[in-house]
């Protein structure tokens, strides 16, 4: 026996006919709501980044020797000469 196909509960395509796809967000306004969602994380990450508290600095490693930094007086001294007229 050959087996009846179900061609009641099919749709006929007469022509070209589109299927209209129902988005769920408009296309004209996609980007807006990308670029909103986007924007509202980065602040999100922001906020949460700058409210923690800050630990504290940690021993120095054995065998270290701080450097003093080294100071630039040369401004000084111009500006002393520039006081002085010389």
């Amino acid at each position: 026996m050959a087996k009846k196909s179900n061609k009641i509960n099919r749709e006929r395509k007469i022509g070209k006919q589109n299927i209209e796809k129902k988005t769920l967000i408009n296309p004209k306004h996609k980007n807006t709501m990308w670029t909103i969602i986007i924007l509202l994380i980065l602040v999100v990450f922001f906020i949460v980044n700058n409210t923690r508290p800050v630990p504290e600095q940690g021993p120095l490693p054995p065998n270290f020797t701080p450097v003093a930094p080294q100071t630039n007086n040369n401004w000084l001294i111009i500006k002393k000469e520039k006081v002085n007229g010389k």
